[in-house]
């Protein structure tokens, strides 16, 4: 992947590699399968455990509750009604100024 993207991953561990691609965030699960398991896109937030509790408020379906993947970088993940996978990152290195 860093061939096709001209970028090393910010984070690789086992469970999970990271790339920021234009100021966005793209993650890669190495033991992926195509679905909701596979490549995910990840909404970037501030606050993630205020936001997520609000999702379940919403009534959205608990997944996965925010979690600490390294260092200060927390991801999250609910099913909307129609089962779609939605998935957050609260990543203190994301650089809003640097979106294209």
């Amino acid at each position: 992947m860093p061939d096709a993207l001209g970028q090393e991953a910010y984070f690789d561990k086992p469970f999970d590699v990271g790339f920021t691609v234009a100021g966005f965030e793209f993650g890669l699960l190495p033991d992926g399968q195509a679905g909701s398991t596979g490549p995910q896109s990840l909404w970037g937030m501030e606050e993630i455990d205020s936001a997520y509790a609000r999702l379940l408020q919403l009534r959205l379906t608990q997944l996965d509750q925010a979690t600490g993947v390294d260092g200060n970088i927390k991801v999250a993940a609910v099913h909307n009604p129609y089962g779609n996978h939605l998935g957050s990152i609260e990543n203190p290195h994301f650089d809003a100024g640097a979106v294209c």
